[in-house]
């Protein structure tokens, strides 16, 4: 349920990173040539990391993945991370969104909290605390609750993916599948006007989850950031404005 970006870097971004424009490049496209024992696909995979301007940036700027860009560029936008905040991030691995929301709401300065959570090891990010386990295994929500301070919080991140199987179909009932359970915790730890955030897949959000993101919700939309490939299908659901447990 990692996040699909695997690549890693050493260090922290700076918190007052924004989002770039990686339009104006020129052309210096890499191509590799053919090895015996790589697939066609891994092939293209390479081609397209060392191609990526995301990917160049994660590493040179030291986030955990190019999905960091994904989260700067919703954040600048929509402001949804603020100093003190308690935040709970799921899917976690290997830690590009939470090295974003602790630089963001200052954890590490002692003033807000993040909580990752992922089946996958994620590396020690300062100012955050990252649970080893399954989000969906019966005991992890209860093991999030109790790490949380004041028994709450004030933004879900969620960009948990399952692995894909190329069938459009499974894969889009698998993701909002993630998603409903996301939401569904969400519910029940977002103090008053928290934000939730997830990933889904274009096609729309299923309506029984837009349905209940719009009763607990003031604002619901969908955003698309640019640091998403273009020829990928994700999508990302955001609800504002918590009116709080029912």
């Amino acid at each position: 349920m990692a996040a699909g970006d695997k690549g890693k870097g050493k260090g922290a971004g700076s918190g007052g990173s924004s989002a770039k424009n990686f339009g104006d490049r020129r052309d210096l496209t890499v191509r590799l040539k053919t090895a015996r024992r790589r697939s066609a696909s891994s092939q293209r995979w390479l081609e397209r990391q060392l191609n990526d301007p995301y990917v160049a940036a994660a590493k040179r700027e030291g986030w955990r993945s190019r999905a960091a860009f994904k989260l700067i560029e919703i954040d600048d936008k929509y402001r949804i991370l603020k100093p003190g905040q308690r935040v709970v991030d799921l899917g976690a691995a290997p830690g590009g969104w939470t090295q974003v929301a602790a630089l963001r709401v200052k954890a590490a300065e002692g003033r807000g909290q993040v909580i990752g959570i992922d089946y996958l090891p994620v590396d020690a990010i300062a100012g955050a605390t990252i649970l080893e386990l399954d989000f969906l295994a019966p005991d992890a929500p209860d093991k999030l609750k109790a790490l949380l301070r004041d028994g709450g919080a004030d933004v879900v991140l969620s960009d948990m993916a399952a692995p894909t199987t190329g069938h459009a179909s499974t894969d889009h009932l698998r993701i909002m599948g993630l998603a409903e359970a996301a939401a569904e915790f969400a519910a029940e730890v977002l103090a008053p006007g928290g934000a939730f955030l997830a990933k889904v897949f274009q096609g729309g959000t299923e309506r029984a989850l837009l349905d209940r993101l719009k009763r607990d919700f003031a604002i619901v939309r969908h955003v698309k950031p640019k640091a998403s490939r273009s020829d990928s299908a994700e999508l990302y659901v955001l609800a504002t404005g918590f009116r709080g447990r029912k």
